[in-house]
């Protein structure tokens, strides 16, 4: 039988290892060094690294490389033209860390509409405090969702139950719905932006300067997509001048922030350093469960997923 040499990351080694098929010739890697020196055998390949950089390098020395599988929902950072020139199908993490990043728009909104920050310095100065330093129910307000994946649909699934009104942003009409060309003219009606775009060339910088005017001085940005989707220096001004009344950012630009980013600083803006997807142990078990099956879709000749759209880039 012919063997499909399929060069995979270690991490995912103990999950998938004893539950490949005989057709699979499974190589793994545990360094950068190591995923180079097997990237030029492997027909199949799960290329995952902290660093983008090397794991766009190792992506690019895969030159036999017929389908590419990751973890990663977003696909910012890998050779997109080069796996489109070559023909590669490329499944990528969309949903995969879905519920847990919905979870975390939740509890963003809680927190800013609560003062929980406020509560928790409390705590640790042993103060009782005898009024709630945040009055803002959810219940009745008003959000703007952009994007409209599997994250978006259920951060929308999760508000309706505490009775926000979720409007979506979203290419084909809808209840509920406005066209790409239509939300900025409606940013003032919102207490909630929320952020859930693919980081692409048509969403970077979609939140800028004149975008943050435009908003409610009342309202809360939340972005758990990309820090590029917002224009930074702008947001920090706005924040400063209170132009809106704070930002729930769970992505930054760069990543790590340095120490002695203005964002760090500010009241107003709460930080969860792209910890949103990690907030739960289900990510590798549900990646290794999709990519056994993927496996058996490709042996049959039917088509794997979620497929990327390469010249989109989600």
């Amino acid at each position: 039988m012919t063997k499909t040499v399929t060069v995979l990351s270690g991490m995912i080694r103990p999950l998938i290892e004893s539950h490949l098929p005989d057709w699979v010739e499974p190589r793994f890697f545990m360094s950068k060094q190591e995923a180079m020196e097997l990237a030029p055998q492997a027909e199949i390949g799960w290329f995952d690294m902290y660093d983008k950089k090397d794991m766009a390098a190792a992506i690019t020395a895969a030159t036999r490389l017929r389908w590419l599988n990751s973890i990663y929902a977003g696909v910012d950072g890998m050779p997109l033209d080069v796996l489109n020139h070559r023909g590669t199908v490329v499944t990528n993490g969309a949903g995969i860390n879905a519920i847990t990043i919905a979870e975390y728009v939740v509890m963003g909104m809680l927190t800013v509409a609560k003062g929980y920050r406020d509560v928790v310095r409390a705590q640790e100065r042993r103060e009782w405090l005898t009024d709630s330093p945040g009055k803002v129910e959810l219940y009745g307000s008003k959000a703007l969702l952009l994007g409209y994946g599997a994250i978006g649909r259920l951060v929308e699934e999760r508000l309706k139950g505490f009775a926000v009104d979720v409007t979506v942003v979203r290419r084909s009409p809808g209840a509920n719905s406005l066209s790409p060309d239509q939300w900025r003219a409606r940013l003032g009606e919102f207490d909630w932006v929320i952020l859930a775009v693919p980081a692409t060339a048509e969403t970077d910088g979609m939140i800028g300067a004149a975008e943050l005017a435009a908003m409610k001085p009342s309202a809360t940005l939340i972005n758990i997509a990309r820090g590029s989707v917002v224009d930074q220096d702008a947001l920090v001004t706005a924040l400063n001048e209170q132009q809106i009344a704070s930002a729930f950012l769970d992505v930054t630009t760069p990543e790590p922030l340095p120490p002695d980013d203005p964002l760090w600083s500010l009241d107003n803006a709460h930080i969860t350093m792209h910890l949103s997807g990690r907030a739960q142990d289900k990510m590798f078990a549900r990646s290794a469960q999709r990519f056994l099956e993927n496996l058996d879709r490709w042996h049959r000749g039917e088509p794997v997923a979620p497929q990327v759209d390469l010249t989109l880039g989600y």
